[in-house]
């Protein structure tokens, strides 16, 4: 039996003998017996509003803990975004591009392939508008041009190399990238390893862009650069 129960019953008892009290004796009995019920009634709303203050301190909610994104080390400022870029490593592991939680492209989900790799992002509310690669070994580059000039100012726009991004790259695509806010998009070379996240509509140089050239004596996949990555929080474009 529960204490609060056991309070119950013996309240209960001795209303009962001081009840029986009240009509077997005295007057001068009887006041003393309403007062000792003043006492027992007061006892009783003591410990059922103990007993609901504990209730309520058992079943208050516990907050939910905010984990942060894209494997970052901690959680972005509101009016950013969370991002993480990974470049290909040789020709064997695909790159993968996650934003705002989410991975969009990867190996794992089968939509990566060889050249670049980009994805289109609304920057006011998050929401990815596009994403695709394009071989820039074998492939044409009217398809890449076509899905570049696509891109609204606001947008935001991540890109990650896989294999060779620089075999097709002409002028006009090298220049629409810098006009994103890359600063090293001139230099890529044929199997380079490049990550980079920029804006439309900004002539601000982006912060976020990493570039590891291929060179045979500090190639990590023999001829293939180490993978490159950046993370971040990528500012929202209200």
């Amino acid at each position: 039996m529960r204490p609060r129960d056991i309070v119950y019953a013996v309240t209960f008892l001795i209303i009962i003998l001081v009840m029986w009290g009240i009509y077997t004796n005295p007057p001068y009995i009887h006041q003393r017996a309403r007062v000792i019920q003043q006492h027992i009634f007061a006892l009783c709303c003591v410990s059922l509003i103990s007993g609901a203050q504990r209730a309520t301190v058992v079943t208050a909610a516990v907050p939910e803990i905010s984990h942060p994104k894209c494997s970052l080390s901690k959680n972005c400022p509101i009016d950013h975004f969370a991002f993480q870029i990974k470049s290909g490593a040789a020709t064997v592991v695909g790159p993968k591009i996650c934003f705002d939680g989410n991975i969009v492209m990867s190996g794992v989900m089968n939509n990566v392939g060889p050249g670049l790799n980009l994805v289109l992002v609304n920057g006011e509310n998050g929401k990815i508008e596009k994403f695709d690669y394009f071989n820039m070994y074998s492939g044409e580059t009217k398809a890449i041009l076509d899905f570049l000039k696509m891109i609204k100012p606001g947008m935001i726009v991540l890109v990650a190399s896989f294999d060779d991004a620089a075999t097709k790259m002409t002028d006009e695509i090298r220049n629409i990238f810098a006009g994103l806010g890359s600063s090293s998009i001139k230099d890529v070379k044929f199997r380079d390893s490049w990550v980079f996240a920029g804006g439309a509509g900004t002539e601000q140089k982006s912060p976020f862009e990493k570039l590891t050239a291929n060179n045979q004596k500090t190639n990590i996949y023999g001829n293939w650069p180490e993978v490159v990555e950046i993370a971040g929080c990528f500012p929202r474009k209200i």
